[in-house]
């Protein structure tokens, strides 16, 4: 059989994703592109997204059950437990205080002018999308203040895994399972563990399969959000100034994620990004952490070398609790809109509560489009911002958010990874990478 050099998978990606962009405008200069695009490209992007969504519970459930019962010592999981845990807060910590940095240098809410609010206020007066994020966090925000423990703990493993929001209930059975496991003997506990490591192998298989569409979803998916965001450039344009010190400030974290894989897993930082990047491709076309984790967890376990007993607790608890892409950008809309509609909470005092309730909002925040903004609700109404005002805040960023959640997704996604590796590295559980293809069996 030929042995031909096949072209790297992130270059497929990337080569739809251009494509995607360069046929979402064309298909802006007619009149049915729309109504094309909706009919027949963006079901495409929509299966893909579903079919990802669909193996994302059974992964989480089969792999983290497999990596814990591995471990064979439970000190050896609250080891993992404790170290993922504190570089989680210390990373979403630093990626707030370099979106507080950003937004207080560059200052973009100085640049809006009171003609360019009140557009947006009747560009976005009662849409529907915003009175429903509105509505979410308020619900969110009279809660208990231990709620999101009690979430965690579900009454119904079936009706937990029946939806992806459910995620964090779903990695407390599968640990609470896992540990029961380690606890019971050996030979009792074998053929449990040996369907769990089938059903794991048998998704990570899926997860192959599933990406041989990438490309064509990608191409898909970004020529929907392109033909979707039509209506917006002028209000794009106003809001330039406000995006580029989001992106800014994702870039900067993206730098000290390389920084840490460098110093503390002595990898090459390039070499690293170069094997997440299907992840991170997909990430971004998606905007969707828990969609993209399957996908994640393949290339940081079989192209990056992590173990399975650490990438199967450290990466499914990341994708719920680690939202550093979507923490920075809480600092820098919470201020920029301060700076447009409430200078006056502009105090050190209001920016310190920013990044404690900027961390706390991000635990269990849905890994799904647009749950940033619900965040940020969370986040204004801790500081008292005047409650008439909360619908022009989120007009005031609304039209340019969908792009800025594509970037963040791909933070929040690289951070997953780049904590994975750590941890795994400090625990003696890092590897050579040994890649496998969707047709090794085949060819065998």
């Amino acid at each position: 059989m030929s042995d031909r050099k096949k072209m790297p998978l992130h270059w497929k990606i990337m080569i739809g994703m251009i494509a995607g962009l360069i046929g979402g405008f064309i298909l802006l200069q007619f009149d049915y592109g729309k109504q094309l695009t909706y009919d027949w490209i963006a079901p495409i992007g929509k299966i893909f997204v579903n079919l990802l969504k669909l193996i994302a519970i059974p992964l989480i459930l089969a792999s983290l059950v497999k990596g814990v019962s591995d471990l064979k010592d439970i000190a050896k999981f609250k080891t993992i437990g404790l170290r993922t845990i504190g570089l989680y807060i210390m990373t979403t910590v630093f990626a707030i205080s370099i979106g507080l940095i950003a937004v207080n240098v560059f200052q973009p809410g100085k640049g809006i002018s009171n003609q360019t609010v009140q557009k947006l206020e009747q560009t976005y007066a009662g849409n529907k999308k915003i009175a429903t994020k509105i509505n979410a966090a308020k619900e969110q925000h009279h809660k208990p203040k231990l709620q999101f423990l009690v979430d965690m703990v579900p009454d119904n493993i079936f009706k937990a895994m029946s939806n992806n929001g459910n995620m964090l209930q779903v990695i407390f059975f599968a640990i609470f399972l896992g540990i029961t496991l380690i606890l019971i003997p050996e030979h009792k506990a074998a053929p449990l563990k040996d369907f769990f490591d089938s059903m794991n192998e048998a998704i990570l298989k899926m997860v192959d399969l599933i990406m041989l569409m990438a490309p064509y979803a990608v191409f898909a998916l970004i020529a929907n959000v392109i033909v979707g965001t039509s209506g917006d450039w002028e209000l794009l344009k106003s809001l330039m100034k406000y995006g580029a010190t989001v992106i800014a400030g994702l870039i900067l974290m993206l730098v000290f994620y390389m920084i840490l894989i460098k110093l503390f897993a002595g990898k090459n930082p390039f070499w690293f990004i170069k094997q997440l990047a299907p992840a991170q491709l997909l990430a971004f076309s998606s905007s969707s952490s828990a969609a993209t984790l399957p996908v994640t967890m393949e290339r940081v376990e079989e192209h990056i070398g992590v173990d399975k007993e650490v990438s199967s607790f450290v990466l499914p608890v990341g994708a719920t609790v680690n939202m550093d892409g979507t923490s920075l950008y809480q600092a820098v809309a919470a201020v920029f809109i301060m700076q447009v509609l409430w200078p006056e909470g502009l105090s050190f005092a209001n920016q310190m509560t920013i990044v404690l309730t900027a961390l706390l909002a991000s635990i269990g925040a849905a890994a799904v489009p647009g749950a940033g903004m619900i965040m940020l609700v969370i986040v204004l109404e801790a500081l008292g911002f005047p409650a008439e005002k909360l619908p022009i805040a989120l007009a005031l960023i609304f039209a340019i958010d969908r792009p800025l959640d594509m970037m963040r997704t791909v933070i929040n996604v690289t951070g997953d990874a780049t904590v994975s590796t750590i941890v795994a590295k400090s625990v003696g559980k890092l590897h050579d990478p040994r890649p496998k293809e969707w047709d090794d069996q085949l060819r065998q």
